[in-house]
């Protein structure tokens, strides 16, 4: 049990950070752009992290002060509820 959180935890955060990549990439072509709405979902879903770190790596969506704070927030709690997860089942 341990071990899928943990998967999925991971998986989560990639597809996060791919999400952010690939938002950034759209916006420079000037293409159809991914949602808000879809991201927070990604984020919500344990991919914050990720996104965090994607956020700061493509220099994506850093002006927005949801994300900007927001984002990090919930990867800390994520983290903490992750941990604690794991101590509970183990």
């Amino acid at each position: 049990m341990v071990k899928t959180i943990a998967l999925i935890y991971l998986i989560m955060n990639v597809a996060g950070f791919y999400l952010m990549k690939l938002d950034k990439e759209k916006a420079k072509r000037n293409q159809y752009r991914i949602s808000e709405k879809n991201l927070w979902i990604t984020a919500i879903l344990s991919g914050a992290a990720g996104m965090t770190l994607g956020m700061k790596a493509f220099r994506h969506k850093t002006k927005h002060v949801q994300f900007k704070w927001g984002l990090p927030i919930l990867a800390m709690l994520e983290a903490g509820l992750l941990v604690y997860l794991i101590i509970l089942l183990s």
